[in-house]
């Protein structure tokens, strides 16, 4: 049985009570089903992954991407969606490598829509809208801007997928864009 997307937002929230981890889970998922649109593939597969990429995090931060697979198998996650959550730690908690173009993107983008938020927050427009490269790539030169969010595993996420920086920064900044309004929505449900 194909797992749906209410029971994978019911699975992020039994977990996961902090307004913050359920934006960036949201914000990922919507990342990820433009990503899947631009790229022909599963939308709802990829939207998926996204939404439950950190469901083991707010509880088990040392254990996160090791935790993730028992509470996957509460909803019956497929394998392929295990992996691909779990990938998105590779070299940071886990070993387990991102290999499929989607799995590439998860990693890539996860640490990304971080800093883009981040920077988003800090416009006047508090927007991701109006968000200009230029003004992004200023963002991630600075170190002590959102230091959470790691470099390193931005440039090595752009690399895996054979992209410039440059082209990963502006497509993600597209996707969410695609996906603001429909994050803020939802969050209004969840405060």
């Amino acid at each position: 049985m194909e797992l749906t997307r209410e029971q994978g937002l019911a699975l992020l929230k039994k977990y996961n009570k902090e307004p913050f981890h359920i934006q960036h889970a949201l914000t990922v998922e919507g990342v990820m089903r433009w990503f899947a649109k631009e790229n022909g593939e599963d939308v709802d597969f990829w939207g998926l992954c996204g939404l439950l990429h950190d469901v083991d995090f707010e509880n088990w931060p040392q254990e996160h991407c090791v935790k993730a697979p028992e509470l996957l198998a509460e909803v019956n996650a497929s394998p392929e969606m295990v992996h691909a959550i779990c990938s998105h730690g590779y070299g940071i908690c886990c070993d387990v490598e991102p290999t499929l173009l989607m799995e590439k993107i998860l990693f890539a983008a996860d640490e990304l829509t971080g800093l883009i938020g981040a920077a988003a927050r800090m416009r006047p427009s508090k927007s991701v809208m109006d968000m200009e490269l230029s003004s992004l790539k200023k963002k991630f030169k600075d170190k002590k801007f959102a230091a959470g969010c790691s470099r390193d595993v931005i440039k090595t996420g752009a690399e895996r997928l054979g992209w410039t920086l440059d082209e990963l920064m502006e497509k993600t900044i597209l996707a969410m864009r695609d996906c603001e309004a429909s994050v803020a929505a939802e969050m209004e449900k969840v405060s």
